[in-house]
Formats: structure tokens, sequence, C-alpha cells
């Protein structure tokens, strides 16, 4: 029996090597009706490039929210005594785009997506936002396919598997680490907005002095500056300052 290639070949061209099939059995869920499936794997830029209406956003945007409900739900059940701000601060951690990325990689998500030839020749699959997007997409489609239910528990499924959640205060380890060398704290800026009043996304720059430091985002100001302080720690470990 031969083995699934490594890396998609150029015969595969901009949808990936693996067959939604092989997706369903990595996950243990096969879905009534492909299309919504289809739509979670398929990149803006590929529909683009086809001329294809149909695309990841939408779906993205619902399973962010159901992604947000499944995690409460876990936290509130699993933390009983725990406050209201230790349970954010983990549900922060565990929502976060870095976190979601692993998933994705975990499961090879970008070895299953639709993407333009420009995407796939900068390392699309492989990009954290991008896989961290089509997670989110997954979740909606389930949620639409199967119920809240399902999705939930395919949610769950990946965060019940660790026995110790490990609370991570990223913006308070990057300013113990610059203030050490500094003296100073370091500064987060708000450089962009994208979205709905209801459902933004906030874009975040750390910089120590002007010297730029991380990227991040999240739904949150609180928790896109926590994903600048991890990109920030991430980059120091490779060019201190």
């Amino acid at each position: 029996m031969s083995s699934l290639p490594s890396a998609p070949s150029p015969a595969a061209g901009k949808t990936g090597h693996l067959s939604l099939e092989a997706l369903e059995k990595h996950i243990g869920i096969r879905f009534r009706d492909k299309k919504f499936a289809e739509e979670a794997l398929t990149h803006k830029s590929y529909a683009m490039e086809r001329g294809a209406g149909t695309f990841n956003e939408r779906l993205e945007f619902l399973g962010d929210s159901v992604l947000n409900t499944a995690v409460t739900h876990h936290l509130f059940i699993r933390f009983p005594k725990d406050d209201e701000g230790r349970l954010s601060k983990l549900k922060s951690q565990l929502v976060a785009r870095h976190s979601l990325a692993e998933w994705g990689r975990d499961i090879r998500i970008g070895d299953y997506l639709r993407l333009s030839e420009g995407e796939d020749a900068t390392g699309g699959r492989d990009r954290e936002s991008l896989v961290a997007n089509v997670m989110e997409a997954l979740i909606g489609a389930i949620f639409l396919d199967q119920g809240y239910e399902k999705a939930e528990k395919f949610v769950i499924q990946r965060f019940s598997k660790k026995k110790r959640i490990i609370e991570t205060d990223f913006k308070s380890k990057l300013q113990e680490v610059i203030q050490k060398k500094h003296k100073i704290p370091p500064s987060y800026v708000t450089v962009d907005e994208s979205g709905p009043d209801h459902d933004k996304t906030f874009h975040i720059e750390v910089r120590i002095k002007k010297k730029f430091l991380g990227r991040g985002r999240g739904k949150s100001k609180k928790e896109a500056e926590q994903d600048a302080a991890h990109d920030a720690l991430k980059n120091l470990k490779k060019n201190p300052v």
C-alpha cells in the first residue's frame, strides 16, 4: 500500500493533496452535506481566482461564536470554583490564534485547503492566521451540518485531552523580560480594526520605544495584546533586543 505524500504534488494544484473523505476519517465526522465542508476549506483567494462566489469567511464568523460558546461552557463546568477573571484568561488562551493554528496543524488542515496559486506559493497552507481561520470555518460547517452538540463535542474533545490547562500570561512575561534589560515596559499600539462594530477584530503591535517586537490580533484589545506579546516572545528568542 502506498503512503500519502508528505507535501502537495504539482498535479494536486491549489486544492491540496488530501481528500475530504480523509479529513472526515481523521476528525471522526462524516458530513451529511459535503458543501459545508467544501466551503470551509475554500479560501477567498481560490474563489476569486476561479470566479466562484463561495468561500469560508462567513463560516469563520459563525464558527468563532460556536467555539467561544463551547469553550466558555467547558471551562464553566471544569473549573467550578474559579472566578470570572481567571475563566476569561483561560478562554482567551484556548481560543487564541496560536492555539487554533496548533490544532489545525495537528490535523493537517492545510493539506485539504483550496488556495490561489499565490497563497499556495507563499506558504499559505501553514500560515498561522489562515490555519486558525479555517479551523473556525470548519467548526461553523460542523455546526450547520450536524448541530451545536456535535460541534461542541468536536471542540471539547480537543481540550479535554489536556489533563492540565496551563494559564499563560504572555504580557507579564514580556514585560518582565523587557524591563529587566531596558528598565521601561513595552508599549502596545492598535494599528488596525476590522469587521463590523458587533464583531470587531483588533490588530495590535507591541514595541520597545520605536522598535517593533511583535504583532497580534484578537476579538478584544486584551486578547490581541496577549497575542502580540506571544509573538514578541517568539521573536526575541531568535533576535534578542
